[in-house]
């Protein structure tokens, strides 16, 4: 007999969640949160978690709140005689300070996963890492899933024709390969040069988009600006339209102008991050079946990469 399983959250992913804990099948348990007047939050679980596994659902987006919130409920569970504490975080937040670029800065995501183990973290759940070598900074289980498992089927019922998968910059290529070879097409890539971080210097296309239907791939959709930008090049180069599935819609500073101008036909978006407002052209394909489904495979001790085949 497997141990009892307990879903919680914290208060930025909340609505996550429950959707989460609906298709498993149970109620969402109960965790209080109390906030003192200096800013100070204290976490309470007010179920008996004692001996059982505790799924922790919280993505870890600005502010630096929803990460302390984790920690603080991650060590709460651990002294609360947890069997497991399972952290199920659908965006790893500073993710993108994977590596020292320059002199004298963090490697944040680093520190991330050191916090996280020290706080007595058993395993990870993620969705669409910003760089694969994040799973090496744990010393513990890390189920790496990917949006590829929501989006291709959603991306077969458009049924587009003369399709081409793309990539916004370099860093994407391996992504938008994999996306081409699941589809049977080809693919093209935009190449673009930075003169500070959020802001787009110079971009170039590889590849023929002429008269084809374009779809752009990419973990993260920030500011909007490399995406709209590499939609308006494909644009100019004679694609017929451009579409783009975008797993984490961080959209911070101008980015839902940048949406709103652009010339793409829409944006597709899980919900690992809330939407702050609603956009005609951007629409959100939940994660919460397939976190689900990895929670009862974890739980039931089975492997999960059947769920990333096609």
């Amino acid at each position: 007999m497997y141990p009892l399983v307990n879903i919680v959250c914290g208060r930025g992913s909340r609505y996550l969640a429950e959707k989460i804990a609906d298709c498993y099948g149970q109620k969402l348990g109960d965790v209080r949160f109390t906030d003192f007047a200096d800013g100070e939050f204290q976490p309470s679980f007010e179920d008996n978690i004692r001996g059982n596994e505790v799924f922790i659902v919280q993505s870890t987006f600005a502010p630096s709140d929803n990460l302390f919130e984790l920690l603080l409920m991650i060590d709460a569970a651990k002294r609360a005689s947890a069997r497991h504490i399972i952290a199920v975080i659908p965006y790893f937040g500073f993710a993108r300070q994977d590596r020292k670029d320059k002199p004298r800065v963090s490697i944040a995501a680093k520190l991330v996963a050191n916090l996280l183990t020290a706080a007595g973290v058993h395993r990870i759940i993620t969705i669409d890492l910003h760089a694969d070598q994040i799973q090496g900074f744990f010393d513990l289980p890390v189920d790496h899933l990917f949006a590829s498992s929501i989006f291709i089927p959603y991306l077969q019922k458009l049924d587009l024709p003369n399709l081409i998968m793309a990539s916004p910059d370099t860093g994407g290529t391996r992504r938008a390969a994999a996306y081409a070879k699941i589809m049977h097409t080809g693919f093209a890539i935009c190449y673009k040069q930075r003169s500070k971080p959020n802001q787009v210097e110079n971009m170039a296309l590889i590849g023929d988009v002429t008269n084809k239907n374009v779809v752009l791939v990419d973990d993260i959709i920030d500011t909007g600006g490399t995406l709209t930008k590499s939609a308006k090049l494909i644009m100019e180069n004679g694609a017929a339209s451009v579409r783009a599935f975008c797993t984490h819609p961080v959209l911070s500073k101008d980015a839902y102008e940048n949406i709103n101008n652009s010339v793409f036909t829409e944006i597709f978006v899980t919900d690992t991050i809330p939407l702050r407002q609603q956009n005609d052209k951007i629409k959100v394909i939940s994660c919460a079946s397939l976190l689900s489904d990895v929670i009862r495979k974890v739980q039931n001790c089975e492997s999960i990469s059947s769920l990333f085949k096609f």
